[in-house]
């Protein structure tokens, strides 16, 4: 069996940043898969399960509701290994030009009040699984470790 392309990023070297994992084609219609790196793997501790479940479903409200982009969203959910997230998007793009809408959307993450969206039970199949301070902390320390500041070593998979 083939290993997956992104069992092929050697995760040693791999640091929070906005990178291109994939981009697939469906037809005429190409895919971008984003890997929203939040935590460096294998050296810092992951996301619990709660600020991630938190993150997600801030992060899919604004993108999904965002006036820019929310025709081009076709998904944001957790990475398995809970040290970030995917965001896929119609269309062929690199992650220089997604860096303004994912600071914009960490900063809604980092600022948000109220009611988290989806977090009732009618509407979520975990829905007390949710910590919207701890979310708040990981946002703010993803915007000013790494996006604030993004260079393209924290944009292009390490070699």
């Amino acid at each position: 069996m083939e290993k997956i392309a992104s069992f092929t990023i050697d995760h040693i070297k791999l640091e929070k940043g906005l990178y291109v994992s994939r981009i697939d084609r469906f037809g005429g219609t190409a895919i971008t898969t984003f890997d929203i790196r939040l935590t460096s793997p294998n050296d810092e501790p992951v996301l619990n399960t709660a600020e991630l479940h938190t993150i997600e479903h801030l992060c899919a409200t604004f993108a999904r509701n965002d006036k820019d982009w929310a025709e081009r969203i076709v998904y944001f959910g957790p990475m398995g290994c809970r040290t970030g997230c995917y965001l896929l998007v119609e269309g062929e793009l690199i992650s220089r030009e997604m860096v303004p809408f994912v600071t914009r959307m960490f900063e809604f993450v980092r600022d948000f009040e109220g009611e988290i969206p989806g977090a009732k039970a009618e509407e979520c199949g975990n829905y007390l699984d949710q910590s919207l301070p701890m979310a708040k902390y990981v946002a703010k320390r993803y915007l000013e470790g790494t996006l604030y500041s993004i260079d393209e070593s924290h944009l292009v998979y390490p070699q």
